[in-house]
């Protein structure tokens, strides 16, 4: 503690750059797989070729992507846009799954009603089911916001910021005290972005805090 407390001006200069690095790609993931993700859940080749690729592309190492990437699109290795396409490919890959998956949890008869009505597919969707949907989509943005906030951390390895420079900087000069001090802000990042999607889901769908069976999922 006494290291984050001597450093804090400088330590909050690195949590800013590992927070811009953790939730841009996260928009960026939630603007492509949103789409992408309610389209593909009611054609069941399109779900399971999303899902494969999601899959796959969750399962490469993130020290390889940030190898490959730069290469592929002309940039230097250190470049933070290079963390944020990778950590891009995993919030899709992620968001993919999640967003046919929440969109299942619609009830039959609620989507037999809004057809009947005369709801088009964009408007039922979009009014309807993701609505309907948010609980348990949010659960899942949760499990990304937080996946995020960690491995901006693995960024440090190839130089670019974040509060990974305190792992690796403590590591090379032996001081667990810059290490303990990266571990303890991470942790309480992690906690308090996931309480804040938590809280934003609950307070986009207030038709939700009387059931307990609704609360109990998500909590």
């Amino acid at each position: 503690m006494r290291y984050l407390i001597d450093n804090f001006a400088d330590i909050m200069a690195i949590t800013r750059t590992h927070l811009m690095l953790a939730l841009v790609p996260l928009l960026l993931g939630l603007v492509i797989a949103v789409p992408i993700g309610a389209l593909a859940r009611g054609n069941r080749w399109a779900r399971r070729v999303t899902t494969t690729v999601s899959s796959v592309a969750y399962t490469i190492p993130s020290l390889a992507l940030f190898v490959i990437i730069p290469p592929l699109i002309g940039i230097s290795m250190i470049d933070p846009l290079n963390v944020i396409i990778a950590l891009t490919v995993y919030s899709t890959a992620l968001l993919l799954i999640a967003v046919p998956t929440a969109l299942d949890t619609v009830p039959a008869d609620v989507i037999d009603a809004a057809d009947a009505i005369g709801f088009g597919r964009f408007r039922r969707t979009v009014t309807v089911d993701m609505p309907l949907a948010l609980p348990v989509f949010t659960a899942s943005l949760r499990v990304v916001v937080v996946t995020n906030i960690a491995m901006v951390s693995v960024g440090a390895l190839i130089g670019v910021g974040g509060l990974g420079k305190l792992f690796t900087q403590g590591y090379q000069r032996d001081y667990p005290d810059q290490i303990v001090a990266g571990i303890i802000v991470t942790l309480v990042l992690a906690l308090i972005f996931d309480r804040l999607v938590l809280l934003l889901g609950t307070l986009a769908t207030p038709w939700t805090r009387a059931d307990p069976r609704v609360k109990g999922a998500r909590s």
